[in-house]
């Protein structure tokens, strides 16, 4: 098989010739490679159409110019295949892991994230990315021979190291927030698929197209939610101006386009971030990629150290912006309110549905003896709210309460 590119590929690379393994054996497409074959699967799942009325920051029926959790991917979508190309990368395996990546998102972003890794603490925890993992392995069910997508070990390391490796050397885990504990989709993988974490080289680094797809989401969210930011009114472009890279990118529109209204001069900042953070990676990245003397894929995985950043300068500029945002937007006073409205809506669901498991619908029920394990059942409970929209999980709570509230910002609650 050859690699099918459609363009040449660099020799640090992933090349799906010689990585398109899958835990079901498969007879190859004709037509596409495993990768591409990856990226349309992820496409056509369930967990990818709800995307479109899962929450980004605004719930979505909030307005229709704001993000929802679909058009973000999206948009990380086709930044991340700008730089793959740039950067002679597989395309697709890029593609693929950008789409894929917020397919564990719950109802009302990270508050439906929350709540649920609260109700789920007795029982192996809840975490957005590991529940990516569960969707793609065992959730999905649309085809005969296999649950889940059947996707390429490549793609499916780039959704387990989505924040980098899962290990150190010496087999601890990295992420603080886990608690010491790898996440329970992770374990309940291994064990089911009887693989192990060397079979996973947890502690080795991702493709350098799965951490293009990382970075490519950091670059989507803190642009555009600066724009739904600034559309919603809580704050205006302006008062960015104490970051320098902002502050430059709207001295050059206003140099060049002084008398610009208001909406065109959001949108000219908006492409002109997105086109200076992605020049500063490719940039950095190739850099970086000399420097460690990369030369192959392994040798990208085993560099230990990520590959596909920003430089120390944008790096700083980004995290002012992030710092901002999480003040006056993400832990903004009204937005704290709905956050904690959301929660309660998701934790009576959890609740409720522990104790009615019968109100799952046909698929998600349990016999009756699984039903009589409680971690069990919890567990399906956390898989059916998680997979919620938000408008499902409202109408839900509406049916069987009688305090759904209204979570659109300025609404009164």
């Amino acid at each position: 098989m050859t690699d099918r590119s459609d363009h040449p590929l660099a020799p640090y690379a992933a090349r799906p010739a010689s990585s398109g393994a899958r835990l079901v054996d498969e007879a190859e497409s004709p037509g596409r490679s495993p990768f591409r074959r990856d990226r349309d699967r992820i496409v056509h799942a369930q967990a990818f159409r709800r995307l479109a009325h899962k929450t980004q920051v605004f719930i979505s029926e909030e307005g229709d110019h704001y993000r929802t959790r679909l058009t973000h991917t999206i948009e990380v979508a086709q930044i991340a295949r700008s730089l793959a190309r740039n950067l002679a990368l597989d395309t697709d395996l890029t593609e693929a892991l950008a789409l894929a990546h917020d397919l564990g998102h719950t109802p009302f972003g990270h508050t439906g994230e929350d709540a649920l890794a609260a109700v789920m603490q007795p029982y192996g925890g809840f975490e957005h990315n590991a529940q990516t993992l569960r969707i793609v392995t065992k959730l999905e069910q649309r085809y005969a021979s296999f649950d889940g997508l059947n996707l390429t070990f490549e793609t499916l390391g780039g959704i387990i190291k989505h924040n980098g490796p899962m290990l150190d050397a010496g087999g601890k885990v990295l992420d603080a927030k886990l608690g010491g504990a790898l996440p329970f989709a992770l374990t309940d993988f291994m064990a089911s698929s009887g693989l192990s974490t060397g079979d996973l080289a947890l502690a080795d680094h991702a493709s350098l197209e799965a951490q293009i797809a990382a970075i490519s989401d950091d670059i989507a969210y803190n642009t555009h939610d600066v724009d739904d930011g600034v559309r919603a009114g809580f704050f205006a472009l302006d008062d960015l101006v104490h970051v320098p890279l902002v502050a430059s990118i709207l001295k050059e529109i206003d140099s060049a386009h002084p008398d610009l209204g208001a909406e065109r001069r959001m949108g000219e900042f908006t492409r002109r971030m997105i086109t200076r953070l992605i020049v500063d990676v490719e940039s950095h990245a190739r850099s970086r990629l000399k420097t460690l003397g990369i030369a192959s894929p392994q040798d990208v995985k085993r560099a230990g150290q990520p590959v596909g950043l920003f430089s120390e300068a944008v790096a700083q500029d980004v995290w002012m912006v992030k710092a901002f945002l999480f003040k006056t937007v993400y832990r903004n006073d009204e937005m704290m309110a709905l956050r904690a409205e959301a929660d309660r809506v998701l934790r009576d669901l959890f609740a409720h549905v522990m104790i009615h498991p019968e109100e799952m619908p046909d698929g998600w029920r349990l016999t009756a003896g699984e039903a009589a394990s409680e971690p069990v059942l919890a567990r399906r409970v956390c898989d059916f709210i998680a997979g919620m929209t938000d408008r499902y999980a409202l109408s839900m709570h509406a049916r069987l309460f009688d305090d759904t509230p209204d979570l659109r910002y300025g609404a009164a609650i």
